[in-house]
């Protein structure tokens, strides 16, 4: 595989936050267009991977190339303009601003991103809801706003660290049609989730994480094989 065919690539990654040495020597690739899952237990270094791919620890080390560009000296908003959006477990919700005021928030990073139109027609609940206060919508509907602000961007690289966790069965299902559109529309993703039930139909490969390290990494075909080994990690 070229270099040029990879979206994300981490080689010997090591991360910390203060004095908290969390990733030990991270490796792995996430192919353009490929839909990508990180799972391991709570405190496995999942989310402080995405976030050492955007910068947002204290310290880190090794190679981080996204598009090929080495990024590890790089600060998050360059990281951004080079086409990778982040969506954190947090949201980030604004609650004074209604919906469609969050959905404009954040600048565009690069040609190429969805419209109002088609983003409301991706989350329909959104534009039922354009004019209501973000602190009043449901925690599932702040989830799709979140996600749908990424898309404007022209973010054609996105993280989406345990989008699913919480929400009801229908909204989970509507994030599920949301990832397999994206993923036909060529867009490459990287999530964390706790929920395999929510990645294991969508994702192309799945990297398995433990004390900060890659254990293994399983195709969507192993894993019929690998459930054994699944339930004993990641108590699924």
């Amino acid at each position: 595989m070229s270099d040029k065919a990879l979206a994300i690539e981490f080689r010997d990654v090591h991360a910390w936050y203060g004095e908290s040495h969390i990733l030990h020597g991270v490796n792995f690739q996430v192919r353009r267009g490929e839909v990508v899952s990180l799972l391991g237990r709570n405190g496995a270094g999942r989310t402080t991977s995405l976030r050492a791919l955007m910068g947002l620890v204290g310290k880190r080390t090794g190679f981080i190339r996204v598009d090929g560009v080495d990024t590890v000296r790089m600060p998050p908003h360059q990281i951004a303009r080079l086409g990778v959006g982040y969506c954190p477990e947090e949201r980030g919700i604004l609650a004074s601003l209604s919906c469609e005021e969050n959905l404009l928030l954040p600048p565009k990073v690069a040609e190429g991103g969805l419209g109002i139109d088609e983003i409301y027609e991706m989350f329909p609940n959104l534009k039922t809801r354009r004019a209501s206060p973000g602190g009043r919508l449901s925690g599932g509907e702040q989830q799709m706003l979140a996600v749908a602000r990424i898309l404007r961007t022209g973010a054609r690289i996105l993280l989406l660290d345990e989008i699913s966790e919480g929400l009801a069965p229908v909204i989970v299902q509507a994030l599920t049609r949301m990832i397999r559109e994206l993923r036909a529309r060529g867009f490459t993703v990287l999530m964390v989730e706790q929920n395999f039930r929510f990645a294991a139909p969508l994702s192309d490969r799945f990297y398995i994480m433990e004390r900060g390290l890659i254990l293994r990494e399983l195709s969507a075909a192993e894993l019929p094989d690998n459930m054994e080994m699944l339930h004993q990690v990641l108590g699924v």
